[in-house]
């Protein structure tokens, strides 16, 4: 079998390698929710933009996409379908004006929307965009005055102590809540008939922590000098000079297509023009996130181009090509281009460590995060031994790391110690993983992996050894982690015993142990892994009935970092992920979206990813044994 790995393995370079962009780049898919298609053709057409080809393409994705029982899915083990899904593709549809209400794909959809309890059972993200535009009313949404904005960061709680995903979204939605703004005209389509009980339970059934928030939230607003009216000015005032300072060059408000979204209809609430530069170079932005999928084509929340780039790289140097090859230092050069040299929010509360991080997506300069800096230092480290000015970046890039370790000695996303637990009970859903920033296993698995495998840092460096502590902590009964960013336990315990391993943590270690045999335990009978979405939304682990290749892929890496000899649970596995490798392109096992975004929302299929794991692990597998 090391024949038939050692030849799919160069095969897969090599395939890899002639995809390659001129500047140095691999661009694939960030493949999200239809969420997206659904808000660009909805955006679209209540803004009167002239796009009619765009949106009858994006009609014909969302209706390839559709349930023969006429629902959508964020996946394909969902049952039925997704309710705020369903709804945003139904709603989208009608605006689009291709379609007649009366048409059979849309009687199905409002069909499965009434079984499912209308309107008002939808995610929060769906509701705001639904009151924008007529179909649901303000006062059922977030009920926060816009002047929290305004409470001092030393006040025990405020607007600061979110972490950057969630300001990004609060910002706006607390600037259209506020003006109670609707954007309706002749062709907005009215599906208030679907809000079926008249109110949205899930915000009048106030829990004990909500209920201590929304106090200390009053209090903080009590403690603010001025007149009511004046206060609230000056908190529209911030508001929309938070939003105008995060603009990047590419016109999107921090990168994303749903910041951006929201953004654009808060100008609108405070009396900007669809006409207006701001507004139409954000739309020129959204329209730049578009990438072609088996579907048509689909608006991607915020391209993956740096991710992918410092992954693939990194994977191509894995299986031995050198820094100096071409492929490579284009690569590096492009990478190093897009570090940051701009002070974000980041550094707020760390004003003594200097930018040195990279972001997600190509326009990103401002919002770096701690899981692409350290794939970019990987791709990197090489090209930095032997040129001191690469040297540099690099170190800089190191020091950011380090300097984002939280307090409890795990490493966050994008902010260091956002993390009081009261803010998951902000009204709005999904606010138990948006809302605050923590350590996650995945994170400090990655992290730990890079700064003992690239940094020479070991198990008794202090920073290092308070990571270890910290996932000794937060490891599961049996023996697994929970992922934060992909999906779930698969990918948390793959990060966990990795960053172990490669920081000296020994395999005789029990929590090794304990991994080890979790991983063996949950292996599929045909040798693979697979793991349900559920296990996210759940918070424990669902199998799926099928392996999926980046699964496998993590789950043999880690075993590999393990043992010292091939064990029959490897053996088994490599023969299922070779199988799996030269499946169809278009099975499960490749497109199942095993990257996490937002619970219940956003869940990503990496187009990257059936190259990027099996290739480092196929070459994991021949380093250590052969």
């Amino acid at each position: 079998m090391k024949g038939e790995i050692k030849e799919t393995a160069g095969k897969m370079a090599e395939e890899i390698r002639e995809r390659q962009n001129p500047d140095g780049t691999w661009s694939f898919c960030f493949e999200n929710s239809p969420m997206t298609d659904a808000y660009m053709i909805i955006l679209i057409r209540s803004l009167y933009f002239k796009e009619d080809a765009l949106v009858s393409q994006l009609v014909k994705r969302l209706l390839n996409m559709q349930t023969k029982e006429g629902t959508w899915k964020l996946f394909k083990d969902e049952a039925e379908g997704n309710l705020s899904a369903t709804i945003e593709a139904y709603f989208a549809l009608r605006y689009s004006g291709l379609l007649h209400e009366k048409d059979p794909r849309l009687v199905k959809a409002e069909r499965f929307i009434k079984h499912m309890g209308g309107l008002e059972k939808a995610h929060s993200l769906t509701k705001m965009m639904l009151a924008v535009h007529g179909q649901y009313e303000w006062r059922h949404i977030m009920p926060v005055p816009i002047e929290v904005l305004l409470i001092p960061r030393t006040f025990p709680i405020s607007f600061w102590d979110f972490s950057s995903y969630a300001r990004a979204h609060i910002v706006p939605f607390l600037l259209v809540r506020d003006a109670r703004y609707h954007l309706q005209s002749a062709r907005t389509p009215n599906i208030r008939h679907l809000f079926l009980q008249g109110r949205s339970d899930s915000l009048h059934d106030i829990d004990e922590d909500r209920f201590f928030l929304f106090e200390k939230l009053k209090e903080g607003i009590k403690g603010l000098a001025g007149f009511p009216e004046l206060l609230r000015s000056e908190a529209r005032q911030f508001a929309k000079d938070y939003m105008l300072k995060r603009i990047e060059r590419d016109g999107t408000y921090l990168s994303y297509f749903s910041t951006t979204f929201f953004m654009i209809y808060a100008l609108k609430s405070i009396g900007y023009r669809s006409d207006s530069s701001i507004i139409k170079n954000a739309l020129d932005g959204l329209k730049r996130m578009i990438c072609q999928t088996d579907n048509g084509p689909h608006v991607q929340n915020s391209p993956s181009l740096i991710w992918d780039t410092a992954l693939i790289s990194h994977a191509l140097q894995e299986s031995g090509l050198s820094f100096e090859n071409e492929t490579i230092r284009k690569s590096v050069d492009y990478l190093l281009k897009h570090q940051h040299y701009k002070f974000g929010d980041w550094a707020i509360y760390l004003p003594d460590v200097s930018p040195g991080g990279w972001g997600f997506s190509e326009s990103n300069s401002i919002h770096p995060d701690v899981d692409d800096t350290t794939a970019a230092l990987r791709a990197i480290t090489y090209s930095a031994g032997a040129k001191p000015e690469i040297r540099h970046a690099w170190e800089r890039g190191v020091d950011w790391v380090l300097g984002m370790q939280n307090r409890d000695g795990g490493w966050p996303a994008f902010e260091k110690n956002k993390t009081k637990g009261i803010l998951a009970s902000f009204p709005l859903d999904g606010a138990e993983a948006a809302a605050i920033d923590p350590s996650t296993a995945d994170l400090t698995g990655r992290t730990l992996e890079f700064l003992g495998s690239r940094a020479g840092l070991t198990k008794d460096h202090p920073d290092v050894k308070r990571g270890i502590t910290w996932l000794t902590m937060t490891q599961e009964e049996n023996g697994s982690w929970a992922g934060r960013w992909g999906i779930h336990f698969i990918y948390g315990t793959w990060a966990a015993v990795t960053g172990m391993r490669a920081a000296g943590v020994p395999s005789s270690n029990k929590r090794i142990g304990k991994a080890e045999k979790w991983l063996e335990n949950i292996q599929r009978t045909d040798g693979g892994w697979g793991e349900s979405c559920y296990s996210d939304q759940r918070g424990k682990y669902v199998p799926l009935s099928f392996s999926t290749v980046s699964q496998t892929a993590w789950a043999l890496d880690a075993l590999i970092s393990i043992s010292d000899q091939p064990t029959p649970a490897i053996e088994k596995g490599m023969g299922r992920l070779l199988e799996l490798l030269h499946s169809e392109e278009s099975s499960p096992a490749h497109t199942y979206p095993t990257g996490a975004v937002l619970k219940d929302v956003f869940y990503a299929h990496y187009h990257s990813y059936q190259y990027i794991w099996p290739l480092l692990t196929l070459n994991h597998y021949l380093k250590k044994y052969g």
